[in-house]
């Protein structure tokens, strides 16, 4: 979609023109929930902040400056909603101490990305380890940390379009991704540590 034909169906939803805004936001909608997926590994959960973040691109059309994309602008307000609502969540469950959670994903979708259908079976699951390991180690990082994980290594956004989204200059988001990988090697380390002793 061509910038000016996106500006113009943005002046048209919010001059309350329902069809402009699902014809502006149907291009968005998956990554979005891809976007929420990566963050909740569940669907449900995903399901219902990728709501979230819509209602808030909704009632928040009119602040859009058009100053930046809007694809930044909606990814911005794609990750600050989830991370909201990943925090509530979990003192929600940290609070439900009897609540058996299943945090578990359509593994097979995820894997799928990573296996390379050449190698032998105990390379693949392997490999499959791997992806579990770096998964599980994800859940334990900061939120900040983890969706800004997602949005470098794992969506492979640039350091550019990620500093837009954060509203920060270069050098500040490349010493956070730098930090936030560091952080996830260190739980994968600290945890292979505690099962080889």
């Amino acid at each position: 979609m061509s910038a000016k034909l996106e500006h113009k169906l943005i002046k048209n939803a919010v001059n309350g023109d329902s069809k402009a805004f699902e014809k502006l936001i149907l291009p968005y909608e998956k990554k979005v929930y891809n976007i929420a997926m990566q963050m909740f590994k569940n669907e449900q959960d995903a399901y219902d902040a990728a709501q979230e973040v819509l209602i808030k691109v909704y009632n928040n059309l009119d602040k859009f400056k058009f100053e930046s994309a809007f694809s930044t602008w909606l990814h911005r307000l794609a990750m600050n909603t989830c991370i909201d609502e990943y925090r509530k969540r979990k003192r929600h469950l940290e609070h439900t101490t009897t609540m058996e959670v299943k945090v578990g994903l359509d593994d097979e979708s995820i894997t799928r990305q990573f296996v390379d259908h050449s190698l032998t079976p105990e390379q693949e699951a392997l490999q499959n380890e791997t992806v579990m390991e770096v998964r599980n180690a994800m859940d334990q990082l900061k939120e900040d940390q983890k969706i800004l994980i997602i949005y470098r290594d794992i969506y492979g956004y640039s350091y550019d379009e990620i500093a837009k989204m954060l509203e920060c200059n270069l050098g500040t988001t490349k010493s956070r991704i730098s930090r936030a990988r560091q952080a996830l090697k260190d739980i994968i380390i600290k945890k292979r540590e505690q099962t080889a002793s």
